[in-house]
């Protein structure tokens, strides 16, 4: 837990307050964007998988 206090204070020292929440909210939409392409991944892979839109 203390390593991550020290992260932090050390990120904001260097980026600046005022850049954290923008820091956070790129790698939130970088996560989902991660998520969505191992999704897409696994369904082009899975031949068990079966469209809905082409029923």
């Amino acid at each position: 837990m203390n390593e991550w206090v020290w992260v932090l204070l050390i990120a904001a020292v260097v980026l600046g307050g005022s850049q954290i929440p923008k820091l956070a909210r790129n790698l939130g939409r970088a996560q989902n964007e991660f998520k969505r392409g191992l999704d897409e991944g696994k369904a082009e892979s899975d031949p068990d998988a079966v469209d809905e839109g082409t029923k």
